[in-house]
Formats: structure tokens, C-alpha cells, sequence
């Protein structure tokens, strides 16, 4: 049950916080059907029910309604605008968490369309469409989804000239040479920095030392990891961690294990069906809005990483 009002041209200082499509198209007309479908995806719209369409209210998503309702109504359809001040059976922060999924769904795609691109030698057209469509999902993005800032960063590095010095060539790694090292990530570890620092001082580099720097100020005698540029990080669709377990060639079952966990809350894309890392990861996110140093956020988040891994006996 909607609780709405008629909607007026002109926007109300108090409006209400959801505009409603409700439309009925003619039977025989498909084509119209998918255009508007269309349409309504590029918006951003939320399907509710079966001829229902919820958008954040605003003047430019207004618009985008009313122009649509004008098209549909030119087509012999019927259509309706209403202002919605709440729905019954979806709570508000329900409602926003169901548009935050559609467009996290949006961003995976573009995740796994950076990552064939980063693996090519030319991705410059490639990158450009990339761009050109995150922009598109931008767009409406209405509630700023967590993910967008990975897909940023992502996009931008493959959007970078590669350099010369460019990834480790896995195939030649000599474990020896990466003992008593430092090794550089970036500030404000997720689940993938943290539970590869974790497998670095576990089972590659005892006396790891962590520091923490962006991409144009890291040490120069520090070891990379899960850095745009250089050293262990993505490759194809496996994210760092699985890089480091075979870079190393690291052969601990549970350690497999850890790397499907990983896989999965760092790339979204539910790969091996395991749930444990999106509870690290939101428990990372906690500590992170406390202010919590990033030294300190690492320390803990390995803590979180070594009670998991003993959990796998």
C-alpha cells in the first residue's frame, strides 16, 4: 500500500522522497515494451510490483519520468506520476539497500570488464567504453554504493600508460629474495590487504614489516601488494591474495581455502559461494570509521584472518 500524493510540475519544498511510474502499455506493442524497459534501466528505476517504477524524488529524475509518461501516453499507453512518502511492506533503508544492490550488480560487470582489459597490451578503446558506461552507472548511483570507489580506481589504472616496471613475472619468483622485506600497500586496508598481509607474515615473510603509502609516494625499496602499479596485486580474475598463493607457490590447503573466502568479498562475484570475508570486510569498515590508524587496523584485521584460518581445521 502506497502512502502518495497527485504530482505537481513544479517541485514541493516538502516532497516526498520517492517518485512512482505506474504504466500500461498497449498489448501488441513489444518493441515499446523494451524501449521503455530500457529507459527505465538507464534511470536507474526500481521494478516494484508488476507495471510499478521507484526512483530517488528529484528534479532531474523527475523529468526523466514525465518525459517518459509523455512518450508512453503518445503511444496510446497510460501512465502516472506519483509523489510516495512511504510503501507499506519497504522501509526506507530497505528501499535504499535494494537500489544499492542493483548498482553494486552494475559495478561487478564493470569490475570483471576492467580485469580482461587490464590483461590485454591495448585496452585504450577498450578503457574508453569502460568509462564511458561508469559514468552511465554514476549516474544513478543515488546512494553512493561502497563499490564505486574500487571501480574508480580500478578503471583509472588501466587507463595509465603501462610502465615499465609493471607486475612481478610470477613464473620467476625466488621465495629467498623476499625475506626480512617491506612491503607497501595502500592506506586503509580492506579484507584483500589485510588477510594478504596476513598470508605474507604467515607463510612468506615472517619478519614482513607493513607500511602504507599512495601510488606516487611508496618506498622505493619496498615490496608492492595490492598496488594499481607494480608488484603482487590483481591479475585476471584472481585478486591479490590468490596472486601471492601462487606467486609463492604456497601448497597449504587452508590457505586454498582463505584465498576462495578472499576472492569473494574483494570481487563480489560469488565465484566459490563462501561468505566469511564479508564479515571481515565490514568489521574492517567499522574499525575504519573510528579512526582507527592503519597500522593498527592491519594488526587487527590479521588477528581476525589467523582465528578464521584456525577455524578451517
Amino acid at each position: 500500500m502506497y502512502n502518495t500524493s497527485e504530482m505537481s510540475v513544479a517541485p514541493k519544498e516538502n516532497m516526498s522522497p520517492w517518485l512512482l511510474l505506474v504504466l500500461r502499455l498497449a498489448r501488441k506493442r513489444g518493441s515499446l515494451r523494451v524501449a521503455i524497459w530500457r529507459k527505465l534501466q538507464r534511470f536507474g528505476a526500481l521494478p516494484l510490483g508488476n507495471s510499478g517504477y521507484l526512483i530517488p524524488n528529484g528534479a532531474e529524475n523527475r523529468e526523466r519520468f514525465e518525459w517518459l509518461a509523455t512518450m508512453i501516453r503518445n503511444e496510446r499507453g497510460q501512465a502516472s506520476i506519483l509523489e510516495v512518502q512511504s510503501i507499506d511492506n519497504h522501509s526506507a533503508p530497505q528501499l535504499k539497500l535494494k537500489f544499492i544492490e542493483a548498482r553494486n550488480h552494475d559495478y561487478q560487470i564493470l569490475l570483471r570488464e576492467i580485469r580482461k582489459a587490464s590483461s590485454t597490451s591495448s585496452t585504450s578503446g577498450r578503457a574508453s567504453r569502460i568509462r564511458q558506461r561508469f559514468q552511465e552507472i554514476v549516474s544513478v548511483d543515488f546512494f553512493g554504493t561502497p563499490l564505486r570507489e574500487q571501480v574508480e580506481r580500478a578503471l583509472s589504472a588501466v587507463e595509465k600508460p603501462k610502465s615499465k616496471e609493471s607486475h612481478i613475472q610470477l613464473g620467476k619468483i625466488s621465495p629467498a629474495e623476499y625475506r626480512n622485506k617491506v612491503w607497501v600497500t595502500r592506506p586503509r586496508p580492506g579484507v584483500d590487504r589485510v588477510m594478504s598481509g596476513w598470508l605474507i607474515r604467515k607463510l612468506i615473510d615472517p619478519k614482513a614489516r607493513f607500511v602504507f603509502a599512495s601510488e606516487d609516494k611508496k618506498p622505493a625499496d619496498a615490496v608492492p601488494y595490492d598496488m594499481y602499479e607494480g608488484g603482487f596485486g590483481h591479475r585476471g580474475e584472481d585478486c591479490t591474495f590468490e596472486t601471492l598463493l601462487k606467486a609463492f607457490r604456497i601448497r597449504d590447503k587452508r590457505a586454498g581455502v582463505m584465498g576462495q573466502i578472499v576472492h569473494d568479498a574483494d570481487l563480489f562475484d560469488d565465484k566459490f559461494g563462501r561468505k566469511e570475508g564479508f564479515g571481515i570486510d565490514e568489521i574492517m569498515k567499522g574499525w575504519a570509521r573510528q579512526g582507527v590508524s592503519d597500522q593498527e587496523l592491519l594488526a587487527r584485521g590479521m588477528q581476525l584472518t589467523e582465528g578464521l584460518y584456525q577455524s578451517l581445521r
